[in-house]
């Protein structure tokens, strides 16, 4: 019955705001009380947001601050606009010391919150763009065996699950490294695009998939672009990136475990 239904429904939502009130949820980052925030949901407090959340334009295949010279109603920077690399890019963040501490958060063992709080700012900024995109499949940017072995979760694999779950698209492991790499962020950038060219590899399942790669940071992009040539070897269709911050030039140094 139609009515029993709506009942249940209404009763569920009573019970979760009355648990709110009692329990109110806090922000994953500050741990302060949010008793309007919705349940099940990672909660971000306004003042987290604002600190989080970039407000450059940028531009949308690299992710670098657009600048005056560039035309901000297409967001493509000048050099884009000469040779793109990947067919689209969003970026939650500059790598501030904000941004850069939740970011390393995520890399602990009890990281998995932050990275859920930091998935649900990236695709609240940019749904209309994830939309636009027609993804099929969200994919994580992978660690090399040896290097998961020795440090445990990927923050990469956490933002990837957080991010597909907000979007509601499947998450699939389709990239693999087969190649362990010195860090990127220990060579001069410069030397970043060999260090990972040929380090991936795509299943054959990619085919045919629009693809949006997920990873925490990136400085360069040499990490995203071989991902991108590796998929498309394997024949992606398109190749889209989401990542949390991106390091800008003359921005703050990027910690040991960024890998573009």
């Amino acid at each position: 019955m139609a009515w029993l239904a709506g009942f249940g429904v209404a009763a569920g939502q009573w019970f979760g705001q009355g648990m709110n009130l009692l329990y109110p949820p806090r922000c994953v980052f500050c741990q302060g009380e949010e008793p309007l925030a919705p349940s099940g949901t990672a909660v971000v407090c306004a003042a987290c947001r604002r600190l989080l959340q970039g407000q450059a334009a940028r531009c949308s295949h690299c992710g670098e601050p657009l600048l005056s010279e560039d035309d901000d109603v297409d967001l493509v920077c000048s050099r884009c606009r000469r040779q793109p690399r990947l067919d689209g890019i969003a970026v939650l963040a500059g790598y501030d010391d904000a941004v850069r501490s939740a970011v390393l958060a995520c890399k602990r063992p009890a990281g998995a919150l932050k990275a859920a709080g930091l998935a649900t700012l990236l695709v609240q900024q940019h749904r209309d763009r994830f939309v636009a995109w027609g993804i099929d499949v969200v994919v994580p940017v992978p660690m090399h065996w040896f290097r998961r072995l020795t440090r445990g979760a990927s923050s990469a694999d956490l933002l990837a699950h957080h991010v597909a779950r907000g979007l509601a698209l499947p998450v699939r492991s389709l990239l693999a490294r087969i190649r362990a790499t010195p860090m990127q962020n220990e060579l001069p950038p410069e030397a970043r695009g060999a260090n990972v060219r040929g380090a991936f590899h795509a299943a054959h399942a990619a085919s045919g998939k629009r693809v949006l790669l997920v990873d925490d940071v990136t400085t360069t992009g040499s990490t995203l672009e071989a991902c991108r040539e590796a998929l498309e070897a394997a024949g992606a269709a398109q190749v889209y990136a989401a990542v949390i911050a991106r390091a800008d030039r003359g921005g703050t140094t990027v910690e040991r475990g960024d890998r573009s």
